[in-house]
């Protein structure tokens, strides 16, 4: 079944009927009927109207509605398991089945009104659990020849009772998925019961599923537009749709801003000749990133990377989280040195040499004081994963390490092309 939205205008109208209305007290005696506001010719106008395609429900006559209602809502598709053991514990006790469930269900009453909700549903359901095996029975065509059609209907009134009641306790409890769950076996029974509705209604709203409250929410209105407790869901749903429109635009427009943002920076690398690639496993940076600054969104912003400045001839590393394209080598130098682990002072400013690796696997020399911008769009070399790497070594140690790179470039290539 498609759910209709609520409209604008019943949206409207529920904000201004907002301030007369009141929401269902959860102390009142569940087994009382859904309490109903007096219809009055002021408050007429500002009722909650049904969505479009529900609005020609109302004109229609009570036999209609409940036609209509008895196509199955989406929280009535799914069954409970009933436990036969269970059931013939609970008829130990002396009495009719009937007798014996209206037993439980009085005394889950007298717990819920001391708001012991957790008792309350477990008396509730012994209750339940006697009065589903006879329907059971009955629905494999083994009556009990003593009952009487008047029997029958009381003893579904009853299961009906426990059924609603029983939810209320679930919605106390916060098993959300256990109240709607009994709400679609009470409409089961009485496709009219307002309570059931009202509770499925709060239940799926308290876990998010707006749709399927909405449809519960609609299918009580239709039967009685006038019930306060039923037109503080439909406020709800109103205001919690409202808030998931406001987030999935928000949402929206976090995703065209970063969309927009991603390709600027491809257009400012285009336009500087920077070579990118990206590997199937980039390195987490957190939010070390890429990005223009100091406006990610004005194309006339400046480029600024990641890099890790790489010490072969030590096994060691440092990161630099931004290293803008107009810096120099020798900026970043001159605050990371000298380095905690180097204790022979091997590596100052003036004392290394700096490489970058080319696009053919070789190397290639970069000045410490050249902007990053000049290394990057004229020298044959490429970004990978959006980190600059460069290669930092001691003067005395620089060339031997460089003919070491070249080896083992050249013999992974041999190895390659065998």
């Amino acid at each position: 079944m498609k759910i209709e939205e609520i409209t604008d205008e019943v949206a409207e109208r529920l904000k201004i009927s907002q301030a007369e209305e009141s929401s269902q007290s959860q102390e009142e005696k569940p087994a009382q009927p859904a309490p109903q506001d007096a219809p009055s010719t002021a408050s007429a106008a500002m009722l909650p109207e049904l969505s479009p395609g529900r609005a020609m429900t109302s004109k229609k006559t009570v036999d209609e509605v409940v036609a209509e209602l008895k196509a199955t809502p989406f929280f009535m598709t799914e069954l409970e398991e009933n436990d036969d053991t269970e059931a013939f514990k609970a008829l130990a006790y002396e009495g009719t089945p009937l007798e014996v469930a209206s037993d439980f269900k009085e005394q889950g009453n007298e717990c819920f009104r001391v708001k012991r909700w957790a008792d309350a549903k477990e008396f509730y359901t012994k209750g339940v659990l006697v009065l589903a095996a006879e329907e059971r029975k009955r629905a494999k065509g083994e009556p009990n020849p003593k009952e009487t059609q008047e029997d029958v209907k009381s003893q579904r009134s009853v299961l009906e009772s426990l059924y609603v009641n029983r939810a209320a306790c679930h919605l106390e409890l916060k098993n959300y998925r256990s109240c709607w769950l009994d709400c679609g076996a009470a409409l089961r029974l009485n496709a009219t019961n307002l309570k059931a509705y009202y509770r499925s209604s709060r239940a799926f709203l308290a876990v998010g599923r707006i749709e399927e409250a909405d449809d519960a929410c609609a299918r009580g209105l239709a039967l009685d537009e006038n019930n306060g407790p039923l037109k503080a869901v439909a406020r709800d749903i109103v205001k919690r749709s409202e808030e998931a429109a406001a987030r999935q635009k928000k949402e929206n427009e976090r995703l065209m801003r970063e969309k927009r943002r991603a390709m600027l920076i491809r257009a400012a690398l285009k336009a500087r000749n920077i070579k990118t690639r990206t590997t199937a496993q980039p390195p987490e940076m957190e939010d070390a990133k890429l990005q223009l600054v100091p406006d990610p969104d004005d194309p006339r912003s400046t480029l600024s990377f990641p890099a890790v400045l790489l010490y072969p001839a030590h096994l060691q590393s440092d990161f630099v989280k931004a290293f803008n394209e107009t810096d120099t080598l020798a900026e970043h130098l001159a605050y990371v040195f000298p380095l905690p682990w180097d204790a022979a002072r091997e590596y100052t400013p003036a004392g290394v040499e700096c490489y970058m690796e080319t696009l053919a696997g070789g190397l290639v020399k970069v000045g410490r004081k050249a902007p990053l911008l000049k290394m990057l769009s004229s020298a044959n070399v490429e970004v990978v994963d959006e980190v600059v790497r460069l290669f930092v070594l001691p003067k005395e140690k620089a060339a031997a390490w460089v003919q070491e790179f070249k080896t083992k470039k050249a013999a992974e290539k041999g190895v390659a092309a065998t």
